[in-house]
């Protein structure tokens, strides 16, 4: 059975770690009633009750009514436990879908924006969990893609579109500090201007096309 490692020694991401199948004896022996989506979600709503500051094994354990160490047959520490939540939450944002042509790019990344800003306000901790572990479990990634469909369809060159999406990840990760303090009013002039700044690159950018290929833009 894994116990939780020091805090100071380097680790890997629980995304990254492979976890092999237990012997059919350990599992026998794991506590009944447990699995890692239950203590997973039961994360969450201790995170969203109490805070990152007051979360641990102990307090989890006891929501769910086992031991402390009943937890470690199924994460192998604390960390790993914070990274599940972590994108546990962030999957509860509907992310956009269908054909980019059903709606203008401008709209639909106001539309993820958005959404995104009211998960941090639901979810606190998000936000510096966000920052203290890669994002990169399966919700994380379907986010990134979204927001990468959205950007492919600006028309942005390959090099300004990796600039607009750190742009675009980075307004929306700073969001976190003042999603509940910030009025919804200079949340959305900030992000009009976000938008407005991708926009004319685009049209500079296909400008540019046209005169390189000896033509003049009407």
């Amino acid at each position: 059975m894994a116990t939780e490692a020091d805090p100071g020694e380097a680790r890997t991401s629980v995304w990254l770690a492979a976890r092999p199948a237990a012997h059919a004896r350990r599992r026998s022996e794991a506590p009944s009633g447990l699995d890692r989506d239950r203590i997973t979600a039961a994360s969450v709503r201790l995170l969203d009750a109490e805070g990152l500051g007051r979360f641990s094994m102990r307090r989890l354990a006891a929501q769910l009514g086992v031991t402390a160490m009943s937890l470690y047959w199924y994460v192998d520490t604390k960390h790993d436990l914070l990274e599940l939540a972590l994108d546990s939450a962030l999957g509860q944002q509907r992310l956009p879908s269908g054909p980019p042509q059903e709606e203008a790019w401008p709209g639909r990344l106001r539309t993820l924006a958005c959404g995104y800003r009211r998960l941090l306000a639901e979810h606190p901790w998000v936000a510096p969990l966000s920052v203290a572990y890669p994002n990169i479990g399966p919700h994380a990634r379907a986010f990134d893609a979204a927001l990468q469909r959205l950007l492919d369809a600006t028309g942005l060159a390959d090099p300004c579109r990796t600039g607009a999406h750190l742009a675009v990840s980075q307004f929306l990760h700073g969001c976190g500090g003042t999603a509940r303090r910030a009025p919804e009013a200079e949340f959305g002039l900030a992000l009009d201007v976000l938008i407005a700044g991708i926009e004319a690159k685009a049209e500079a950018g296909a400008g540019a096309g046209v005169r390189a290929a000896g033509f003049s833009p009407r």
